[in-house]
């Protein structure tokens, strides 16, 4: 039997919207402590879990932090937090999770004038 990789889901959701919350998007990806995320509303809450369904990190809450098109998910043992911001060449090669779930890596940015 061959050992599966430990893959991990990152969920955020939308808590003010319906009576328990809209999805912004699930993705699944390699492990990280940081991940990017584009166009989400400004409160989120985030919870990383592992393939078997253990909560690994959890954010409630989280207020947008600067009007900007991406934030910054950063794990720190448990917790997330959030950082909103403009992409910089820092950040290319990082994943950045799309809304609906779709999960890429940041390779280049830049914003129309």
């Amino acid at each position: 039997m061959s050992e599966r990789a430990p893959l991990e889901f990152w969920e955020i959701w939308y808590p003010r919207a319906t009576a328990t919350g809209m999805l912004v998007g699930r993705g699944m990806l390699d492990p990280t402590d940081v991940l990017l995320a584009h166009a989400v509303p400004d409160i989120i809450t985030v919870e990383v879990s592992s393939r078997d369904g253990r909560r690994l990190a959890y954010g409630r809450q989280l207020a947008r932090t600067l009007e900007s098109p991406m934030c910054r998910l950063t794990r720190q043992g448990d917790r997330i937090t959030r950082e909103d911001i403009w992409p910089t060449e820092a950040d290319y090669g990082r994943p950045v999770l799309l809304p609906g779930g779709e999960v890429g890596i940041l390779l280049s940015w830049w914003n129309a004038d």
